[in-house]
């Protein structure tokens, strides 16, 4: 990061500078400009932060080349194995500098070989430009989270991965925190873990130096390390992690398949994170430790989860892409498999902590599940992910004891029958996705509304989002809703209700891909709505008097009919997505409240002068701008 600083006057030790003076410093430390510590300020300094990307891929081969060939192209017969290191550098100059000098002068079967080298291990001369940030983090709860991260967590979702690794007894908000000020990682638009790939093999790096030839004495094993660890048995109980996935194993054709006996697992007492996607598992599975906090098991080949896997200390499950026919105890199950439900009644009987920690459960793309229950044996969920569930036709009453639910998926899943009475026993609901979920006339297969109102089961908290005139049927969304994602569901301007303002805490309302002709008055109603996404509404003809507090707004259609969008003047800056080039081209689309389009000359020279311009820069050239005014034409 570099940080501008202007002020009036500073110092550096005794000496101070010109009045007026810019100081420009490079750091890692993003904290640094919030504090006049560095100057002995008591104050905040009047500053100005610019991030360091990486380079582009046009200069990052430059650079490389400069240093391999003393040129700015690679030599005939280089261009794929520069490509692929260019690639690998990810754009960081020091570790281009690095790689180019140590490759000069070698031939293409030396680069290949090298290339190779780095994807098992990474080059030590780059470690040690990497490692400085990690060595100066001061706390070793912050350098265990990192190494957590960059060999399990990379991509996952933040909120998900704290919920883990708190319950590792690792302090996580604070540290990721850290980590960010480090320049160790950083969190993406859609609020995943990221980390440069060079950061995150520096990060596995660290963990091979516990012990180099033995990776069996090492805290955390992944690929084809933990493959031979299992295969082998050869697991101890220095292992807090493992991860192997036999798709991408497979894809790398090291190995084959994996048939995994359990008593591989009986010597990792202390392992608390597993991901085995893929894996063929053979034997009981109570030879799994009981400290298990985060269980992954995509690809699981059985139809229900075994009773005799210890899961009272698990707060993740993960089965997505799996066989499982059933979670839970339920009561509507077909006869041939009434045997086997009672056989999960009985063992949760026996030990009602059995999921008494679980917080995350994830069932996504589970095409063969049909129903789902049992939640008074989870009563700590908080995510329950069920995306791409098709055969989902049951989802038990019991879930209205999850006091804890916030965030629920049910995209996808298009057969789920009673969805209105689902959503309306989830009483803390923040974030509801029913995406694809058929709920237009014709698809949708739940009780009418008179049948509803007369329920006891609904609660008093919830909002009727159809109108009890309307030919459609009825769904209940909850007002602790704060997001509700309905994309993609044959919902008609008349789908909606005339006032949504009982839903007073949505901030973000997702309404894509469907055949709506204008912006109910619903919306507009919406107290805190800060993001509305209707984009690919291909029917849309006018967006008019969005919300007041929308600072985003999606109105994009590959095949616009948009012909007019109307604003208030009183509205927060707001980001527009949605006059494409197609409607400017075709002057289509009328926009009224936030801008107007005027030849530059006719614009005032003050604010010219408050944009930093004059108008004698505009007498030489033809230019067009634009700037705030009530009402205009585009």
């Amino acid at each position: 990061m570099i940080l501008v600083v202007s002020t009036s006057w500073m110092c550096f030790g005794n000496k101070g500078l010109h009045p007026g003076s810019k100081v420009i410093i490079t750091t890692t430390d993003v904290w640094l400009p919030g504090s006049g510590e560095l100057f002995k300020l008591n104050g905040k300094l009047m500053h100005t932060k610019y991030f360091l990307n990486g380079l582009l891929e046009t200069e990052s081969k430059k650079l490389l080349c400069f240093h391999a060939f003393m040129g700015n192209d690679p030599k005939e017969g280089y261009e794929e194995v520069s490509k692929k290191l260019v690639k690998y550098c990810e754009g960081h100059p020091m570790a281009l500098k690095v790689l180019g000098g140590s490759l000069h002068n070698r031939d293409v079967t030396y680069w290949e070989g090298y290339i190779d080298m780095l994807n098992k291990e990474n080059n030590p001369p780059i470690n040690n430009v990497l490692k400085m940030s990690f060595d100066s983090l001061p706390l070793e709860n912050d350098k265990e989270l990192f190494k957590h991260i960059s060999c399990f967590f990379v991509g996952m979702d933040m909120d998900v991965t704290v919920a883990i690794l708190e319950a590792c007894s690792l302090e996580t908000r604070s540290g990721i925190t850290n980590l960010i000020d480090k320049c160790l990682l950083s969190i993406t638009w859609n609020k995943e873990l990221a980390m440069p790939q060079l950061v995150q093999e520096m990060g596995r790096f660290v963990v091979r130096e516990e012990s180099h030839y033995n990776p069996w004495e090492r805290s955390r094993l992944w690929g084809h390390e933990s493959f031979n660890v299992l295969k082998h048995k050869k697991g101890t109980e220095n292992v807090l992690g493992l991860t192997l996935d036999m798709g991408m194993l497979e894809k790398e054709k090291l190995h084959g398949s994996l048939k995994l006996k359990t008593d591989a697992l009986s010597k990792m007492d202390r392992l608390m994170l597993l991901q085995l996607n893929y894996v063929q598992i053979t034997g009981s599975c109570n030879k799994f430790t009981e400290e298990l906090r985060w269980l992954c098991m995509h690809g699981f080949p059985l139809k229900s989860i075994p009773s005799n896997l210890p899961m009272e200390n698990l707060v993740g499950l993960d089965t997505s892409y799996s066989n499982i026919e059933s979670f839970g105890i339920y009561y509507w199950y077909p006869q041939q498999l009434l045997k086997r439900v009672k056989q999960w009644i009985g063992s949760f009987s026996k030990d009602k902590r059995l999921l008494g920690s679980l917080k995350i459960l994830n069932l996504s793309l589970c095409e063969q599940l049909r129903s789902l229950g049992g939640f008074n044996q989870i009563p700590k969920i908080e995510r329950l992910i069920l995306k791409g569930c098709i055969g989902l036709h049951n989802v038990c009453q019991s879930i209205k004891q999850c006091l804890e639910l916030f965030f629920v998926d049910l995209s996808y899943c298009s057969k789920l029958q009673k969805i209105p009475r689902i959503i309306g026993m989830l009483k803390k609901v923040e974030t509801l996705l029913l995406v694809v979920c058929n709920l237009g006339e014709s698809q949708i297969g739940i009780i009418d509304i008179d049948t509803i109102t007369c329920s006891s089961s609904i609660p008093s908290t919830v909002l009727e989002a159809i109108p009890s005139y309307s030919k459609f049927f009825t769904i209940y969304l909850l007002t602790s809703l704060v997001s509700l994602s309905l994309v993609n569901n044959n919902l008609s301007t008349e789908s909606f209700p005339m006032n949504f303002s009982c839903l007073s805490m949505l901030e973000e309302l997702y309404l894509d891909k469907n055949p709506i002709v204008s912006m109910s008055r619903c919306v507009r109603s919406l107290p805190r709505l800060e993001k509305l996404s209707m984009a690919n509404c291909n029917m849309l003809t006018s967006g008019e008097h969005p919300p007041h507090t929308l600072t985003y707004l999606d109105l994009f259609s590959c095949k616009p009919m948009l012909q007019k969008v109307v604003f208030d003047p009183e509205m927060s800056p707001l980001q527009l997505l949605s006059i494409d080039c197609h409607i400017i081209a075709l002057s289509s689309c009328e926009v009224e409240g936030v801008v107007k389009i005027q030849p530059m000359a006719g614009v005032e020279e003050k604010v010219l002068r408050s944009l930093g311009w004059n108008r004698s820069d505009f007498l030489r050239h033809v230019v067009t701008a634009t700037h705030l005014k009530k009402k205009g034409r585009i």
